[in-house]
C-alpha cells in the first residue's frame, strides 16, 4: 500500500466526540505534524459547539509561524 506523506505543517485539534480520531502515530508518520492537542469539550462540528476552544487551538498551531 502507498502511503503518502504531507510535508506542509499540520496541526490537528482531537475532539472527543469527533467522528474519526486519527491516532496521532499514525498522524506523525504521515504528515509533518508540528501541532497536536487531545481536548475535553467538542465534536464534529467543534467550530460551532466550542467557538472559544476552537479559536484557541488556531492560535496555538499558528502562534509559532506569526515569528
Amino acid at each position: 500500500q502507498l502511503e503518502r506523506r504531507v510535508e506542509v505543517p499540520s496541526g490537528f485539534s482531537i475532539f472527543p466526540r469527533d467522528l474519526v480520531r486519527a491516532p496521532k502515530e499514525w498522524l506523525e508518520r504521515t504528515t509533518n505534524l508540528v501541532y497536536h492537542h487531545e481536548l475535553d469539550r467538542g465534536g464534529h462540528f467543534a467550530a460551532f459547539e466550542q467557538p472559544g476552544l476552537f479559536v484557541d487551538e488556531l492560535r496555538a498551531f499558528l502562534e509559532p509561524f506569526r515569528r
